[in-house]
């Protein structure tokens, strides 16, 4: 059964756990063969009930001290756009769709997202169907980028890159 990890890493992202439990989503994510939605709510408010069916099964929890294994077997993990889960998720090889929170101040998400999708290592969206201008065209909502991915098509993050990320990061919140 192919799984889904979700993480907001050790932040709030209600508008995400709200999003991905959604109809929508859950059907597109039930159409592409997922069968397993694992969440990581973090402090978050919105706590949905872990269910499970012969078709599909929701499970839920705030922290564990280390979410690697999550990310290794998940068949796609869709996590916030913090640089910490971005270079976990790609460093393990696991497919990885950025949702940008794009309520923050000084978004450097977006620009972490942006950079990591034009070198093709993720795909990244809003949980919003009204984008921001902030946002380009092509940033669609989770549900449409679901449905129009194609994971084939990413390039993998090769071990070495820190450096690059790390510079990137310094870059994006004014160290360098």
């Amino acid at each position: 059964m192919k799984s889904v990890f979700v993480t907001v890493g050790t932040t709030s992202f209600d508008e995400l756990i709200s999003c991905v439990t959604s109809e929508d989503v859950i059907q597109a994510l039930r159409e592409l063969g997922y069968g397993r939605l694992v969440l990581q709510i973090g402090r978050g408010a919105v706590q949905p009930v872990p269910y499970s069916s012969a078709q599909f099964t929701l499970e839920v929890f705030r922290y564990k001290d280390s979410i690697t294994e999550e990310i290794r077997t998940a068949n796609l993990v869709i996590s916030h756009a913090g640089a910490g889960s971005c270079l976990e998720t790609l460093g393990a090889g696991t497919p990885l769709l950025v949702v940008v929170n794009d309520q923050l101040m000084n978004n450097h998400q977006l620009e972490l997202a942006r950079q990591l999708h034009q070198d093709g290592h993720l795909y990244y969206c809003t949980c919003r169907s009204a984008q921001p201008a902030s946002l380009p065209l092509h940033c669609r909502t989770l549900s449409d980028t679901l449905k129009t991915m194609d994971l084939s098509a990413l390039n993998p993050f090769l071990p070495g890159q820190t450096e690059k990320f790390a510079a990137f990061l310094d870059k994006a919140v004014g160290l360098q």
